[in-house]
């Protein structure tokens, strides 16, 4: 049938040459944009696909740069720590070369506490002074408060905790299993002190011998008649020394004298040694402890050695793992603790405890994409001024002018001792911060980064030109297009052939 008045074939050609156009548009557009997902007609499920992935690029991003901040402050940290790190050597040094009293002269001594005064304002200069984007770093700011302390705790130090994000205070609770002691033994001055049957005819009754600490040793050489009290007082005198101070103690109907480690510990111990004579008639002066404390008469030997021993106890109900006399360390969940108890309190016993708050601080960092706890991590730097270095109330800033360890009229020795807790403190925190910035921020950012190239990766599948699939697409829409219109042209030239009937 022949009719001009509807032309189906040019019709038909003008529906497929308009799909065909958009098909060649289509492939334009995504050739142009290097996208074969523009608006969410070209593919629903790909575009929710794609758009999730990139809001997980943006958070993987966004955590990338969190570390790599922290990385920076811990940097800027360490600079500060090291140079008190230098400056406490120098400390040392000074102390030191103060201690040569016969060498130096008066004038030489002030000098060095000039020395002294000047390095100890420059600590506290640096603790202020060292930021990071306006915020303080080594005064004390990023340090965790505590708060409703127990009993028995001498000192506590929080390297790291997991707090609540409603601002809630985390409790923790010490449980001593075992409590900390120190080494112990008993010595029997009844012989020397009675005169009586003492000695032999090589030694004319003197006795010499040995007692030796964690510190060190030394010899005393004892005369018969000589008194409990000035054996004591001999050993005290050198307690510093070898870490072992004497007491008296009676009961068993002789003169005994205690010497006890100047410290708790496994580490630390007190070990006697009869190295010439002999204090009764079984050449026999050292005694052990029996349960109740008092000398254990049985037991008497010569070379006797007895250790103290380390605290054993949990942290919210883990275990310490690091213990060390009365101080223990628990790592766990986020958290890192150290204690340590007093070891003169009633906390020092078996099956006690005590407990503490955890009300805020430390520097916090998040360092996954996701916003929440469990992808925060904390680290504390507590104050390192001279103020706060050093142990229990040896400090510091004793170390100046006026002060208990000057090094003009004060204690030297204490004065190095404090130098020395301080250098260890300032070195342990340095590790810290080296394994923080290491273990975690480094291998943080490289699994990041890992993240990030994979989720990228996956995102581009989905969402990103294929150009050579796309150009193939497009040059068949050329020809498919180029199809149609010739097609067109022939079906609207078409009806013309019905002139020839009316011909």
């Amino acid at each position: 049938m022949s009719t001009i008045n509807t032309n189906v074939a040019s019709m038909l050609a003008q529906r497929v040459l308009s799909h065909q156009n958009r098909g060649l548009n289509t492939s334009l557009e995504r050739l142009s944009t290097g996208l074969q997902i523009n608006r969410g007609a070209d593919n629903p499920a790909g575009l929710i696909a794609s758009e999730s992935l990139r809001s997980e690029k943006a958070a993987i991003t966004a955590a990338i740069n969190n570390a790599q901040r922290a990385e920076q402050v811990v940097n800027v940290a360490e600079g500060g720590l090291q140079e008190i790190n230098n400056l406490l050597l120098e400390l040392q040094s000074l102390v030191g070369e103060s201690a040569n009293e016969a060498g130096l002269s008066q004038e030489e001594k002030e000098a060095n506490q000039l020395q002294i005064d000047s390095i100890l304002d420059t600590i506290d200069r640096i603790s202020n002074s060292t930021s990071f984007n306006g915020q303080k770093l080594l005064n004390g700011s990023f340090d965790y408060t505590v708060e409703n302390e127990g009993d028995g705790l001498d000192a506590i130090t929080i390297n790291s905790a997991r707090l609540r994000d409603n601002g809630d205070a985390t409790t923790v609770t010490v449980d001593v299993q075992e409590s900390a002691t120190t080494g112990t033994l008993f010595l029997s001055t009844a012989s020397i002190t009675g005169g009586a049957g003492f000695g032999d005819a090589t030694n004319d009754g003197s006795i010499t011998i040995e007692v030796t600490g964690a510190k060190g040793s030394q010899q005393f050489t004892f005369a018969a008649g000589a008194t409990a009290e000035d054996i004591q007082s001999a050993i005290n005198n050198f307690s510093d020394d070898i870490g072992v101070s004497a007491s008296e103690l009676g009961g068993t109907g002789d003169s005994l004298i205690t010497l006890v480690g100047t410290e708790y510990g496994a580490e630390n111990f007190v070990r006697v040694r009869v190295l010439d004579g002999s204090g009764d008639s079984d050449g026999d002066i050292v005694f052990e402890a029996d349960e109740d404390g008092l000398a254990d008469t049985d037991t008497a030997d010569t070379d006797l050695n007895n250790a103290g021993t380390d605290i054993k106890l949990t942290i919210n109900g883990n275990s310490a793992t690091t213990t060390n006399g009365l101080t223990a360390r628990a790592v766990f969940d986020g958290f890192d603790i150290t204690v340590k108890i007093d070891g003169d309190d009633d906390v020092n016993r078996d099956a006690t405890s005590t407990s503490f708050d955890i009300t805020g601080g430390g520097a916090n960092f998040n360092l996954s994409p996701e916003v929440g706890a469990a992808g925060k991590s904390s680290i504390g730097i507590g104050a390192v001024n001279v103020a706060s270095l050093g142990s229990g109330s040896d400090l510091l800033s004793t170390l100046r002018f006026g002060g208990d360890n000057n090094v003009v009229t004060g204690n030297l020795n204490k004065g190095q001792e404090i130098v020395d807790e301080a250098i260890k403190q300032i070195s342990g925190l340095r590790g810290r911060l080296g394994a923080f910035q290491k273990n975690t921020l480094g291998s943080t950012i490289n699994n990041l980064g890992v993240a990030l190239e994979n989720t990228s990766a996956a995102e581009a599948s989905i969402r990103e030109t294929d150009f050579a699939m796309e150009t193939a697409n497009l040059t068949r829409q050329q020809i498919m297009s180029q199809a149609a219109m010739q097609a067109l042209s022939i079906a609207n030239a078409q009806p013309q052939s019905v002139l020839q009937l009316l011909g």
